[in-house]
């Protein structure tokens, strides 16, 4: 049977599926929002000021996640060849060098690739979610898969939990907050959503703290924010606490449909 990239097997579908994850999502999109040209590469091509496109572009994101976690081989590659494709034909300034570059540039799908998969982990792990040091390393190898689903090499990316967290620490003296970016916190405060979804817009400050301070504390403090031992500590009880919460939730509403079947196919 055709399960996708990953299947019953992976340590990928034990951990997506859980609505903790939706705070590594936006935790994800923090680290990316901390390479410059990565950030470029989003702000000069997106109306994030637009609620109309800014929400488009959200479930348009959070559908190639769906597909990539779960969707059969065929779906995952046509999924991949239309964010390739887009990639491929936008380009972005970069005024420190005065360099136009193209949004598939390899070391900026690299850094983002990273962040997503650092995000996913640290979340997953903080939130109370079992998974032992080996488990950790295998998540990180089977986002591998994923890595070339949007047109990077599977060996050009970290494959274990060590060689993520030395390529996250090559990079630091290149990442800072780009300038001409709206700030997150603004964001959170304004979030750009439908009228039908403005509910969940009283829960976005939250969502964008608890977001902020999963960060390293070297992230934090580029995005001009507190980096101490006490938010460390906040965030880990606070994803604990969440985490538990959302499990007393009956499984059939507390997970998504896909994550329903997963679970199922794990289970057998």
């Amino acid at each position: 049977m055709d399960h996708g990239l990953f299947g019953p097997r992976s340590v990928t579908w034990r951990i997506m599926g859980e609505p903790i994850m939706l705070i590594g999502g936006f935790r994800a999109l923090l680290m990316q929002g901390l390479h410059p040209r990565a950030m470029r590469g989003v702000v000069q091509n997106s109306a994030l000021v637009d609620p109309d496109e800014a929400w488009a572009r959200f479930v348009r994101t959070s559908e190639f996640v769906r597909v990539r976690t779960y969707g059969s081989l065929a779906e995952v590659e046509r999924a991949g060849a239309r964010v390739r494709r887009i990639h491929a034909s936008l380009t972005a300034f970069d005024p420190d060098t005065g360099e136009r570059f193209r949004l598939d540039d390899p070391a900026a799908l690299r850094w983002v690739h990273v962040g997503e998969v650092d995000s996913y982990l640290s979340v997953a792990r903080r939130a109370g979610v079992p998974l032992s040091d080996a488990d950790a390393d295998r998540f990180v190898a089977e986002w591998r898969r994923a890595a070339e689903v949007v047109g990077l090499r599977g060996d050009d990316v970290p494959g274990s939990v060590a060689e993520m967290r030395d390529y996250i620490e090559e990079q630091r003296p290149g990442l800072y907050f780009v300038p001409e970016a709206s700030h997150p916190i603004r964001l959170a405060f304004n979030a750009p959503l439908p009228l039908r979804l403005a509910p969940i817009r009283a829960a976005m400050p939250l969502i964008t703290a608890l977001s902020l301070a999963s960060l390293p504390r070297w992230a934090r403090r580029l995005y001009g924010l507190p980096a101490t031992p006490l938010g460390d500590l906040w965030a880990r009880a606070t994803l604990m606490a969440l985490h538990r919460g959302i499990g007393l939730v009956p499984a059939p509403v507390r997970y998504s449909p896909d994550a329903r079947r997963a679970r199922e196919l794990m289970a057998a």
